[in-house]
This record gives structure tokens, sequence and C-alpha cells, in this order.
């Protein structure tokens, strides 16, 4: 995974900070508005209303995703099935709703963009790029997507 043409995105300090779930930019999904993409995400792993409200209405991104991250509450059922096509969604959302950051991916060409997440092996490209990287793919689909209309 080193190669030239890949964009590598993570901290809000990186130069791609706004492909990061945490960046602020908010979306409106189902009538509700949430301030960041990780803020719909993690709300989404519960159809327990009163948390999914506690975590839209967390003040930053990082306490939306510590929420999400408890197991005091049961996740749903479907959560591996799902979370792929809500994020997309989710994802798809942003960048449509946001002139700068859809700008921004529609710079990068065709680089491959990886979410450069050193402890996720899911989301991120993992400590050594081993990982399945799903984050960085759906930004490359959701690229595709706003570039065929």
């Amino acid at each position: 995974m080193d190669n030239p043409d890949t964009i590598y995105f993570y901290a809000q300090t990186d130069p791609y900070a706004e492909f990061s779930n945490f960046a602020p930019y908010g979306v409106e999904m189902e009538g509700t508005y949430w301030r960041t993409v990780e803020h719909y995400f993690q709300a989404m792993k519960f159809h327990d209303a009163a948390y999914r409200e506690r975590i839209r209405t967390a003040s930053k991104p990082k306490d939306a995703k510590a929420l999400g991250m408890t197991r005091h509450l049961p996740i749903r059922p479907d959560w591996d099935a799902v979370k792929d096509g809500i994020m997309y969604t989710a994802v798809s959302r942003k960048f449509r709703t946001h002139p700068a950051p859809r700008a921004l991916l529609l710079a990068t060409g065709d680089a491959d963009i990886v979410e450069n997440a050193p402890m996720d092996y899911y989301w991120g490209g993992g400590q050594d790029g081993t990982g399945l990287n799903k984050l960085g793919r759906i930004l490359m689909r959701v690229r595709s997507d706003l570039r065929a209309g």
C-alpha cells in the first residue's frame, strides 16, 4: 500500500481530514439532522430510539463513537449485514450535500484512498496496511458515483 498515488487520511489535522467521518459536515437522514457521519453511523447500531437520540445529540464525534461502542445495550442483530450499506449511504449524503469536501474528493483523480487508522482493520488500512479499508473503498465508490452524476 505504499503506492505514491495513494491518499491517506485519518486525523483532523491531516490534509484530507474532510474525508473522516469525524469531519464537521452534518447530514440529514430520513428527516433528522446529524452533526457528523460518525454520529449517524454509531446511532444506527441500536434499535433503542432514546439511545439513538443520545448519540445524535452528543457534542463531539468522539463522544458519539464512545456511546456507540457500548455493549450495555444490545446492538441490532443484523448489524454486520447492514453496516456497510449504512456507511455508504451516509458518506454519499455527506459528499452530495457539502461542496467543499465534494470538490476535494473529486480532485483526487483516480488515487487510492485509505483511512490510515492503525487500530482498524475493517474500515481502515490497519497498522500494517493489510486492513480491508472499507471506508476508503466507500469514498472511491462515492467519487465514482459523483462523476457519473
